[in-house]
């Protein structure tokens, strides 16, 4: 079993930054992609931003320029650095893992539970 936690949300004023945290945990023979993901209120999960074993990254357009993905291999984290917080990016942020248990699996997304991100004077 596999179990991705994120920390590090909470209340910013616009301007602000946070950084996100998820680290995965359980059986885990291997990582490939691992990415953050999105969802406010009343809309569609978007993609926020995605980062490769090795170390590729791609980012919404809305976030290009303000958010940096990052990760250690080591620890199985990924991290999510929000510089420049603005109301829009108030949403629940949600981190995800494409991974295998074994060298005889296949390779499956794992989601983390979600943390909120409110950005608000």
């Amino acid at each position: 079993q596999v179990q991705l936690v994120e920390s590090g949300g909470g209340l910013v004023q616009p301007g602000g930054s946070l950084r996100l945290s998820c680290a995965a945990s359980g059986i885990i023979f291997s990582i490939y992609g691992m990415g953050w993901y999105r969802q406010a209120p009343g809309k569609q999960r978007e993609l926020v931003a995605t980062i490769t074993s090795g170390g590729s990254t791609d980012y919404a357009d809305s976030v290009k320029g303000r958010f940096t993905i990052s990760r250690d291999n080591a620890k199985n984290t990924v991290y999510l650095q929000m510089n420049s917080l603005k109301p829009e990016d108030t949403a629940v942020y949600y981190c995800n893992a494409d991974l295998k248990s074994s060298n005889w699996d296949t390779y499956h997304r794992s989601w983390g539970q979600g943390t909120q991100v409110t950005v608000s004077s």
